[in-house]
Parts: C-alpha cells; structure tokens; sequence
C-alpha cells in the first residue's frame, strides 16, 4: 500500500497487522521475521478482531457517527425548512383573513418538482461524483440559500411581479433549490452508509437513521413552530433585527451538517469525471435494467413504495379522524401523526438492538401483516386512546418493513450501482408520497374513514406477501 492510500481509507479502518512468514526447516529461525503492513479491515472491526453487532457495534465507528450527526442537523433543517415557509409567509404575504391555503399549495409544489424532474438524474451524476463532496456541498448550499433569504426578502420588499410579490417568487426559488440540492444529498448518503459500514451492521445503522429521521420529523412539526419564534427573538435580543433569527436558525443546521461532514472519510478512490461517461440517459436505463434483473432489491423497492403510499395516505385520513374523534379537533391531527412517528422510532430503536439477529425477509413479512392488524383495529376505533395505541402500533411494524428493505437495498447493490438505484429509489417513493395525497381525500369522501383504512390494510398484508416470493435474503 502506497503512503498516499493513508488518505483514502478511513481512519478507523487502518490497523497494523503482524503476518509470520515460513519458509524451510532449515532456515527456520531466520523465517520468524515481522514484516508490518497496513490492513484495511472492516469499518466496525475493534482490537480483538471481533465484528461488534447492534447498535453498539455502529456507533464504535467513527465515520459512521459523523455520518449520523451530520443527517441529524439536516434532516432537522429539512423538517423544520416546512415550518419556516409558512412562518415567512404569514409575517410577510398573507393577508388579514385571507386563507393560506393558496400560499402554502405553491411552496409544497415548489418544494415536490425537483423530487419528480431530479430524483433519478441526480443518481446518476452521484454515481459519478465523490460522494463527500456531494454531501458537504449540498449542504453548505442549502445553508447559503436559507441565510441569504432574510437579505432577499428585504430587497424585494413591496415589490410586485406578474401579480404576485416579488419576494414570495424569490421564497419559491429558494424552496425549488433547496429541494433539488436535497435530490442529490439522498443517494449520496445512502451509498456513503453502505461505503462506510460493513453488512453485518448495515441493518443497525439504518435503524439508527430512522430513529433520528422520525425523531426530527416529531420535532420539526411539534415544536418547530416555538424553536423558530425562540430563534427570533434571539435574534432581535442580540440586534440582529426582528424575523431574522428563524432563518439564520434553519440555514445554519444545513451549513453546520456540511461542515461535520468534512470530517468523514469514505475510503473512495474514484477519479473525478472526465467527460467521456456514458449519457446520463444511458446510466439510467442501465439503473433501470439492473432493477428489473436483481429480484431482492425490486421485492424491497416494492415494499418501500407500498409502505410509503399508505404512509403518505394516513396523512390525509389523520385529519379526518381527528374531526370524528371526540376528544380533539381537526386542527389537532398531529397528534395522531405524532403517535405514528414515535411508534415508528421505538420500532427503529428496538431493531437496532436485536435486527441484526432476525431474518430481514421475515422482519420485513411480519411488519407488513402488522401493519395490516393495526390499520384494521383502527377502522373499529371509536376513542383517542385507542387510536393512539394502533397508530402507534402502526409505526412499530412500519420500522420492521422500511428498515430490512431498505438494508437489503444498501447490501446488495454494487458501489458502480449504488447512485442510480437510490436516485431511482427517491423517484418511486416521491411519486408514492404524491398519488395518495390525490387520491386519498375522494376515497374517504366517497366510502368514508373504515374503508379506506381497510383498503390500505389489504394492500399491506398482500405486498407483504406478494413480495416474499422476492425477498429470500441472508
């Protein structure tokens, strides 16, 4: 190994190893020489040549962790980015008694086309690009865009253009960018986690970054609000001056996740572009066709889309079932959200302990029936606490699908690979995010709350099924 390979390789990955070299009988005592070399042994290997499991196990490696830490601070600016918009909005541009409605349509389509027009392009040109680099750029970049939006808007301010105020234009660019640099930051931290952690961990370290995307998901819609109008009136107390603080807040979590992220080190020795890559169109359908051919990753794709549609659909169900709900109002659907989220983090959390010992095919077959029983007992719930109970319920088994898919997903796809089947990922679970939240409302509207709950459990326990014959892992 040259000395410039020291660079390459992670840092917790470089130990001396001794090998004894024999030779003849009569040379023998001149053949027990040591020769020291440099050995790149598993990411979580520790002295005793022991590969830890479980979430101990990841967290003893140091890439990981800085791995982690950064997508904390990220997902963190990304739930909350959501919060800040409306905020702005509010303060700004909305009107006394004027619906904002309108105003918050355009922010999330703003926010949705790049997932649509970028999604698997940016998996492609990931496969070609360092994978650090992507992630400390794209968030620097979204940093950037955030903290330079309390300078935008006051430029603009009162101006007008096609009828609209010319800093609301200025908010849906910025959201456009943000998204489309978030279509980058995706498949390049997946394919980083499979870089940097070997197999028998991957399952642990994906249940760790649900716990903390879910954590941050509660966070952001629970309390983003308060944090935000805290982050203001920091800001007006240190002169900054008023609705600065929330901005400088959200931008400084992307820059601070990009600026942990320098401190990673992927072992990568891909060489920078050269400009004689194949077409990205040409990528893609190589993407396309490696899908089609590998049975595993297609059953856990197909399970990831299932599980998102229905996820993306009790978004819409929530708030009818808060109107029924004697208890709480409509406006109070977050709760039961909430209760989803947390189950959905406990379930991560458990799975990070023991998932590694159980069969991720079964792991994956058993969430799905489960989270058909839950939707089914929900159908029949008539109170909050029983509610709550199968919501969070749902959220325990939804754990035990998206993590082994998505496990099975990051081990069996080649590094060459790596970039356009998670860009492509991105793609199929936007479009199941988006789907359901047109078709959802005119189902309930149509045949009510019970049967559409027990519409999704059947499409549940049927995917489940459906995608064993798939799914023959480990």
């Amino acid at each position: 190994m040259r000395l410039s390979d020291f660079d390459k390789a992670p840092e917790n990955e470089i130990t001396e190893t001794h090998q004894t070299n024999e030779t003849s009988s009569e040379s023998q005592v001149d053949s027990m020489t040591v020769n020291v070399e440099t050995a790149v042994l598993p990411a979580t290997t520790i002295e005793n040549g022991a590969t830890p499991s479980g979430s101990f196990g990841v967290l003893k490696n140091r890439n990981f962790v800085i791995l982690w830490s950064g997508q904390i601070f990220s997902q963190l600016a990304d739930k909350v980015n959501l919060v800040l918009m409306i905020a702005i909005i509010e303060s700004q541009f909305q009107s006394e008694n004027q619906s904002i409605s309108g105003w918050v349509s355009a922010i999330t389509i703003a926010n949705t086309i790049p997932a649509v027009l970028f999604g698997s392009l940016a998996g492609v040109y990931v496969d070609r690009w360092h994978k650090k680099d992507v992630l400390v750029i794209t968030n620097i970049l979204r940093g950037l865009l955030l903290l330079s939006l309390p300078f935008l808007l006051w430029l603009t301010k009162g101006q007008v253009v096609a009828n609209l105020p010319f800093g609301f234009e200025i908010l849906l660019v910025v959201t456009f960018l943000v998204s489309a640099l978030g279509q980058f930051f995706g498949p390049a931290e997946q394919s980083a986690i499979s870089m940097i952690v070997d197999k028998p961990n991957l399952l642990s370290a994906n249940s760790l970054y649900t716990t903390t995307a879910m954590g941050s998901l509660i966070v952001g819609f629970a309390i983003g609000d308060p944090i935000l109008a805290l982050a203001d009136s920091l800001g007006a107390s240190v002169g900054l001056g008023v609705n600065i603080g929330k901005e400088l807040l959200v931008g400084a979590s992307y820059a601070l996740a990009g600026i942990v992220l320098l401190m990673l080190r992927t072992g990568e020795t891909k060489q920078l572009p050269t400009g004689d890559e194949p077409h990205v169109l040409a990528d893609l359908k190589d993407g396309v066709r490696y899908l089609g051919e590998n049975k595993q990753i297609k059953g856990a794709l197909i399970q990831l889309v299932i599980l998102q549609s229905i996820i993306a659909s009790m978004t819409i169900v929530a708030v009818r079932m808060a109107e029924l709900l004697p208890e709480i109002k409509a406006s109070q659907f977050g709760f039961l959200l909430a209760a989803g989220g947390v189950g959905m983090a406990l379930g991560a959390l458990g799975l990070s302990y023991v998932g590694d010992k159980l069969n991720r095919a079964q792991l994956s077959l058993y969430g799905s029936i489960g989270v058909a029983c839950s939707l089914v007992g929900l159908s029949f719930s008539q109170s909050l606490w029983l509610s709550l109970l199968c919501l969070t319920g749902m959220g325990v088994f939804s754990a035990s699908v998206a993590i082994p898919s998505q496990t099975t997903i990051q081990s069996e796809t080649p590094e060459e690979m790596r970039g356009k089947v998670f860009g492509l990922q991105n793609n199929a679970v936007n479009i199941a995010l988006s789907l359901p939240l047109a078709l959802t409302g005119l189902a309930e509207t149509a045949i009510g709350v019970p049967a559409v709950l027990i519409g999704l459990a059947t499409i549940s326990a049927v995917g489940g099924i459906f995608t064993q014959k798939y799914n023959s892992v480990d």
